[in-house]
């Protein structure tokens, strides 16, 4: 096996010293584009790859990141995961990914286990556990190192650092809003993990809207619920017991359990009930009909997310200087849903 070759070979070879090749292969505006030409395109001749182990040593960075994801089942967090990937991937860095399977243990756990010099900082979304305990400690604990962390999704007030989150109430409100442009009236709302500040939030956009335009909230037409055990026995409970034209879903799996209740009663979507649901993921895209639905672009979420803690572990941006990046959201419309027909 030949031998890798090395920065110090680049540069005898092409008779520059080691700091140019250093800093071309670095893209340094300090050196000429012509100059960066014939050193990358030797060292890729010579299939040069970097030593990451010697320059973490010297840099004191392990250029690898720390990724905490609470379900990955969850299409969202799959997407998001995806565009963490790309990101880090175009800027150098690997990542390290951790499950915590929503547990407050395994999230610090998983945390003290890495912020040992093993990552440069986290990307992470909070567990359901550690939102409903609100104990925070293991998080200000790594912020006190020095450590980066950009939190997305489910974040919390209480975390001084970066966050990437969607406008849940604006979305909300939104989607309330399009169901009633298109005739619907008595809408109904079904939200699942009740404790989640995102999904209060969401609940809150669509009494918003409602009541924006002289709708009166009616309490029978929501469901409650932890998660989705019952939940075709409450929709159907509810649909014997009221008049309803239309449902939103805060979450996917609700439209898409939603949508087999409806079916199976011979309702007719969207002619006699349309369905608006959240995230835009493959079962709002394979239901029958196919779910209208938010789409949170969580693979821009991912990236955004990514660049900001990259900026901070290489210094581009101030550690102090904290900041949350809302994610526009876009309606994206399907069979499940009426035509436009009367605008506000």
């Amino acid at each position: 096996m030949n031998k890798r070759i090395t920065i110090k070979q680049i540069a005898k070879a092409l008779s520059v010293s080691i700091s140019t090749v250093s800093k071309a292969l670095n893209d340094s505006y300090e050196i000429s584009d012509e100059t960066k030409k014939k050193i990358k395109d030797y060292a890729k001749l010579h299939k040069y790859k970097p030593n990451t182990l010697a320059l973490s040593l010297q840099n004191k960075k392990t250029k690898t990141i720390g990724i905490i994801i609470p379900n990955i089942l969850n299409y969202y967090f799959a997407r998001a995961l995806r565009g963490i990937e790309k990101a880090t991937t175009e800027r150098g860095y690997n990542i390290i990914t951790c499950i915590t399977n929503e547990s407050h243990k395994k999230e610090v756990d998983t945390m003290e286990m890495l912020s040992n010099g093993t990552i440069d900082g986290f990307i992470a979304c909070l567990s359901v556990e550690t939102l409903k305990t609100k104990n925070f400690d293991h998080f200000h604990n790594i912020i006190e190192e020095g450590t980066p962390i950009v939190l997305y999704d489910r974040v919390h007030k209480n975390i001084h650092c970066d966050k990437v989150v969607t406008d849940n109430i604006k979305s909300a409100y939104k989607a309330t809003r399009f169901l009633m442009r298109s005739e619907c009236k008595i809408i109904a709302l079904i939200t699942t993990s009740e404790g989640l500040k995102i999904n209060k939030f969401r609940v809150k956009g669509y009494l918003k809207a409602l009541t924006k335009y002289g709708i009166e909230p009616n309490e029978n037409l929501i469901i409650r619920l932890e998660d989705e055990t019952n939940l075709k026995e409450r929709i159907n409970h509810m649909l014997d017991t009221n008049n309803v034209d239309a449902i939103f879903t805060i979450d996917e799996i609700s439209g898409a359990i939603a949508t087999q209740v409806l079916n199976a009663r011979g309702i007719q979507i969207p002619e006699d009930i349309a369905i608006v649901g959240f995230t835009n993921g493959i079962l709002s895209r394979y239901s029958s009909p196919p779910l209208t639905s938010v789409n949170r672009f969580a693979h821009t979420t991912g990236e955004v997310a990514a660049n900001r803690l990259i900026d901070k572990i290489e210094g581009k941006i101030e550690f102090e200087n904290i900041k949350t990046e809302i994610i526009k959201t876009k309606l994206v419309e399907r069979d499940s849903t009426k035509k436009m027909f009367v605008k506000f």
